[in-house]
């Protein structure tokens, strides 16, 4: 439950800090002195958006704080926990700090967060019921959201969501490949075509680089011979004389020149050495020669081979040694056409399944709400009885249709029927009830969910708009009586629902110094008394109207 709130500089309060009760309490004040500005300031602290235009005039921000007790709110101390925004003991301090250029910061027990989170936490805290909620309850959206909270089904809804988003992400993939399947028919023409024509070419890695060199050796081979058989004569086989003769002429001599004089004994050896490395090579060169041959036939096959990648790489805009590599990457790009191909015939048995899945949730969803449609639609008829509407009746049509597109919300349809006069056939809501009548349904509604659903404290902003008498007196009753299980905070202008609370502040407007100012005050036994005497007769109070007010507040203990 909400503990305290203090305002800085918000709006047109300058210092405001308040402490809050258990139990049923009513603001009240005169028209236009703010007294939905408590409201407004604990909107914003939990997360509302934020503008410049929330900072009092002259100030440099405005600071909002918010305290609350939830040693019996498992679930925000279960969020807290998860998002390690823990405090001391059992209690938990909201702050929103919004400076004059409309930038905001978010603290939960001082620790920094997004206003994101404000909002995700505040959901269980607090619930926050506006004066214009009853025009919400036309729309058939916000009449399938109150089914469900009553119901509390929250593990089929969950159920029905994510089997929505498994059909539309399989549909969405389905739509997304035939628009590409569209678009790469021609493509995928293409590339069989390049794909066949390099596959029938066969190129291997490196193979081009072989056989260039290989084709550059035969087309020389001539050459070769020719040269190698020529220098092997002169080396060592040629009549005449030869290098490797005249090497070991040369060997001799110095050898006999070393006997006289040793300093040519290194001459000697590299002369001797030189010998043998002639007589080496001439072996080599021989064995080359024997083994050499012209094959035209082969150069020919090589000069084809290589006229044909040259064609080819061409063709494909690459260089010949990366003709390979193109190839491999053509055809990657095939198979994840024909992949792709695959996928989407797959996709259909797929979608069928996720949609029949889907159907079946969607119809458990529709048969949990439609029991608790009668359940609802009883408890709402019987509200209306305490609200003036003795002859009221209310009902929930709900239509399943499995041929509707699916939503994460099921397929049912949804109307909230009534009926205010006897004789009276049940019609749609947004073609019987008047404004009044719509806002006693709508404050029905939400008193029954509000006791359905765990909610520690439920902030009514002048739901009582339109109403009066006997009805306003009933209203005060019902919101009484919520009070007794949790705490209510109720906006009025109305002295019957005021009477009925069990706390009271009263909300005024001063202007000083040419500036504007609003103070909410607690008010006391006799404050009470005075406040409820003026909702009656305004500024002209007599005993009569105080004995009044005595008696309103008297008559709820």
């Amino acid at each position: 439950m909400l503990c305290g709130l203090k305002i800085t500089n918000f709006a047109i309060v300058s210092e405001l800090e308040t402490q809050w009760r258990s139990g049923m309490t009513a603001i009240t004040g005169e028209t236009g002195a703010g007294k939905s500005i408590a409201i407004d300031a604990l909107s914003l602290c939990l997360g509302e958006r934020a503008d410049a235009g929330a900072v009092r005039p002259g100030a440099k921000q405005a600071d909002i704080s918010a305290r609350f007790d939830i040693s019996q709110l498992p679930k925000a101390q279960q969020y807290l926990q998860e998002h390690m925004l823990e405090g001391d003991d059992d209690e938990c301090l909201l702050r929103r700090v919004v400076a004059k250029n409309g930038r905001s910061k978010s603290y939960v027990n001082g620790i920094a967060v997004t206003a994101g989170q404000l909002k995700e936490l505040g959901q269980y805290l607090l619930s926050i019921h506006g004066q214009h909620a009853h025009q919400l309850l036309l729309k058939s959206d916000q009449q399938l959201h109150l089914l469900d909270e009553y119901a509390g089904h929250g593990a089929l809804l969950e159920q029905v969501a994510s089997a929505h988003h498994t059909y539309t992400h399989l549909h969405r993939e389905r739509q997304q490949l035939e628009a590409k399947h569209a678009q790469q028919q021609a493509q995928k023409q293409l590339l069989e075509y390049q794909v066949a024509e390099l596959d029938e070419f066969s190129l291997n890695e490196g193979e081009y680089a072989d056989i260039e060199a290989e084709h550059h050796k035969l087309s020389h081979s001539q050459q070769l011979l020719e040269g190698s058989q020529q220098q092997l004569y002169a080396l060592y086989e040629g009549e005449e004389q030869t290098i490797n003769g005249a090497l070991q002429q040369s060997a001799a001599t110095i050898a006999e020149l070393a006997n006289i004089d040793n300093a040519l004994e290194g001459v000697a050896t590299m002369l001797n050495d030189a010998c043998v490395q002639v007589e080496e090579a001439s072996r080599e060169l021989r064995a080359y020669c024997d083994g050499a041959e012209l094959d035209p036939q082969r150069l020919q096959y090589l000069d084809e081979r290589l006229g044909t990648a040259v064609t080819l790489a061409r063709k494909h805009m690459v260089e010949p040694e990366a003709l390979v590599e193109h190839h491999q990457h053509i055809k990657a790009e095939l198979e994840a056409i024909c992949v792709d191909d695959q996928r989407l015939a797959q996709l259909d048995e797929e979608i069928a399944s996720a949609l029949a899945a889907y159907q079946q949730h969607s119809l458990a969803l529709s048969d949990s709400r439609k029991h608790a449609a009668e359940q609802l639609g009883e408890l709402i008829g019987a509200s209306m009885h305490e609200l003036s509407m003795e002859n009221g009746r209310f009902a929930i049509e709900l239509d399943y249709d499995n041929e509707r597109a699916p939503s994460k919300q099921g397929q049912d349809r949804i109307e909230f029927m009534v009926s205010t006069n006897p004789g009276q056939p049940l019609q749609a809501l947004s073609k019987v009830a008047s404004g009044g009548e719509l806002s006693r349904i709508s404050l029905a509604i939400q008193v029954i969910i509000a006791q359905r659903v765990t909610t520690p404290t439920l902030i009514f902003d002048e739901v009582d708009v339109g109403i009066s008498g006997p009805t306003a007196a009933a209203v005060g009753k019902l919101l009484r009586r919520l009070g007794e299980s949790t705490q209510v905070i109720c906006v009025t202008h109305l002295p019957q629902v005021a009477s009925s609370a069990m706390n009271q502040f009263f909300v005024a407007k001063e202007v000083a110094n040419d500036e504007t100012y609003t103070q909410m005050q607690p008010l006391n036994k006799q404050g009470r008394v005075d406040e409820i005497a003026r909702l009656l007769a305004g500024d002209n109070i007599s005993k009569a109207t105080l004995a009044n007010a005595k008696e309103l507040i008297a008559a709820h203990g």
